[in-house]
């Protein structure tokens, strides 16, 4: 009944919140069969190794992911060698650093990197970061220039691909670019640019981010000043930074990006950095870090210094070895999350209205508006992609320019639609990658631009899907999810980008118990026919109809759907459902 595709899965063909049920398939299912036969692994976790098209020989290397096994040699991507070399020579020789970062977690996670690298080897370099209303996103001239005026070596970090200018404006100090953005057709003149997303390269790591790439490069320089006989920073303790910044910038959690972040996490739980600890207590996170934390609990906060505050608040937050600083520092961070979030909410609101007013039918969900603040619109655009299952651009105008940011959706190349737009000249600036992408623009190409950037999207195939499908591993009874079995699943993260988590229905539950906390969440008790009971929580549940169906009941049975994960609060150890959906039981 539920294996096969062209039925929906337990016959959910629109759920609450309007989603089809979408099952593993007939040939989903036997490769599970056959991989629990093979390997005695539990049959969900082998719905789970089945949909990542593992084999039963790969099963336990891929259960079991080791970073030497998964970790290419630097010198694969162009001007690596070249790139390490100057670094090393820089090091080596005394020379005075500067390294230029991006405002965001993965700028500023990169800049940690090296920061804390130099750090070791008693080196001191200065940190800078541009002011995302003043300065814009990359390096600018002036800064570049008033960089150079002192120091023999520029780092950029998660930038500079497409700053040509700026760049040159160093001259004749040497630059190295560290990035991952979309490459154009020419290079900048810096000394070396390290982009597995060069036009040049292969593609294969294209899915790094840029703390990714700058933690190929120290293992580039570790390898070359080895041979000095120097005794050398330990690599693997910086892979807290690499697995924050991966999570957060929605990097798949693929390949070499899994083994980065599982280890990270690892390293994170040990509690070393006090940037991370301090944010981790600001933001009452007590248990374990899993990678759900670092994108939506601590990637946040490191973020809103760049939003909506100063700058490199989050670098200095993730760099910084002394804990009142820390301490200090999260604090602040956190009070200007709290800030951050009243006015993404107040831009939330008019930019749904206003995408709802124009039509969400079409290939691209945008809005636009005077004086929303240029560090929410992404957060925004985010929204907007989740609400429309399109993908989304939202603009905030200061007069007559504008600063936007865009998200995508699976399969819909939104960095290269928007590099498209440059060089049709609608759009004064932009640049991004698949999932994610900025732009500049004045007030008379708004409307032309997005025409445009939809037809780009809709040759790509974006506009074409409803409501998206809400894809479940199998089904569970409410016995069957124990902490054992999380602990079992757990072993094939982590989940995110790329990765998404294990998701099951639950048949035939009916509900004993729901309370509202706050105002948008809901926790609900399941119970099933064999006397089973599961504690859930369904979070901004009353966003969509889901809260309101739930909470009023009338005793009916229901179909859930949702993701297993171990609650921890008061040291006792229990399961819990992440409910993400439910539709009503038929007959």
């Amino acid at each position: 009944m539920t294996s096969d595709p062209a039925r929906a899965f337990l016959g959910v063909e629109a759920s609450i919140t309007g989603r089809r049920w979408v099952g593993p398939g007939e040939t989903l299912e036997r490769h599970a069969q056959a991989l629990a036969q093979e390997t005695g692994l539990p049959a969900p976790l082998c719905n789970v190794l089945a949909r990542r098209g593992v084999s039963a020989p790969e099963a336990e290397q891929f259960l079991s992911p080791a970073l030497r096994d998964l970790m290419p040699d630097p010198s694969i991507l162009r001007d690596m060698d070249k790139a390490a070399k100057r670094f090393a020579a820089a090091v080596t020789g005394g020379q005075k650093i500067a390294i230029f970062a991006d405002y965001d977690v993965d700028g500023g996670s990169s800049a940690a990197l090296l920061l804390d690298w130099l750090r070791d080897l008693g080196i001191s370099a200065t940190l800078y970061v541009p002011d995302r209303i003043d300065e814009g996103y990359g390096p600018n001239d002036a800064a570049m220039k008033m960089l150079a005026r002192d120091h023999d070596l520029i780092v950029c970090v998660d930038c500079g691909t497409l700053s040509h200018g700026p760049i040159a404006a160093a001259s004749p100090v040497d630059v190295i670019v560290l990035d991952h953005h979309q490459g154009g057709e020419t290079l900048p003149p810096a000394y070396a640019v390290v982009n597995p997303n060069r036009q040049d390269e292969t593609g294969d790591l294209g899915y790094l981010c840029a703390a990714g790439v700058v933690f190929m490069l120290l293992v580039a320089v570790n390898r070359l000043m080895r041979d000095q006989g120097r005794q050398l920073p330990d690599l693997m303790a910086l892979l807290d930074l690499v697995a924050l910044a991966t999570v957060a910038d929605v990097a798949p959690l693929t390949g070499l990006n899994r083994a980065l972040v599982r280890q990270g996490l690892k390293v994170m739980a040990r509690r070393a950095r006090p940037g991370l600890v301090a944010l981790s207590d600001v933001a009452r996170l007590n248990t374990a870090p899993e990678a759900y934390h670092l994108g939506f609990m601590l990637g946040p906060r490191v973020n809103a210094g760049g939003r909506i505050g100063q700058a490199d608040l989050g670098a200095r937050l993730l760099a910084t070895r002394d804990q009142h600083e820390a301490v200090a520092l999260a604090e602040r961070l956190e009070q200007l999350n709290k800030e951050r979030r009243d006015i993404e909410e107040q831009v939330r609101l008019q930019a749904m209205a206003q995408a709802e007013e124009r039509g969400l039918d079409g290939p691209l969900a945008w809005a636009a508006g005077e004086g929303w603040h240029p560090g929410v619109v992404g957060i925004v655009a985010a929204r907007l992609k989740e609400a429309t299952n399109r993908p989304a651009i939202v603009i905030g105008f200061d007069g007559d320019q504008g600063k936007g940011s865009g998200r995508s959706v699976s399969g819909i190349d939104l960095g290269a639609a928007i590099a498209r737009l440059v060089s049709e000249g609608l759009i004064e600036k932009g640049g991004g990658h698949k999932m994610a992408a900025g732009l500049s623009l004045s007030r008379d190409m708004l409307e032309p631009a997005m025409a445009r950037l939809g037809e780009l999207l809709a040759a790509q195939g974006a506009g074409l899907a409803g409501p998206a499908d809400l894809r479940l591993d199998g089904m569970l009874a409410v016995r069957g999810a124990t902490t054992e079995l999380v602990e079992e699943l757990d072993r094939a993260g982590p989940f995110g980008a790329g990765a998404p988590a294990p998701r099951f229905a639950l048949p035939s539950v009916r509900i004993t118990h729901t309370r509202r906390v706050g105002e948008n969440h809901l926790q609900i008790t399941f119970a099933d026919e064999s006397g089973g009971r599961l504690e859930s929580i369904a979070f901004r549940a009353f966003d969509s109809p889901l809260g309101g169906m739930l909470e009023n009941h009338r005793g009916a049975i229901f179909h859930v759907a949702g993701r297993l994960e171990i609650d921890s609060w008061g040291g006792r150890r229990r399961v819990k459902l992440r409910v993400e959906d439910a539709a009503p039981a038929q007959g």
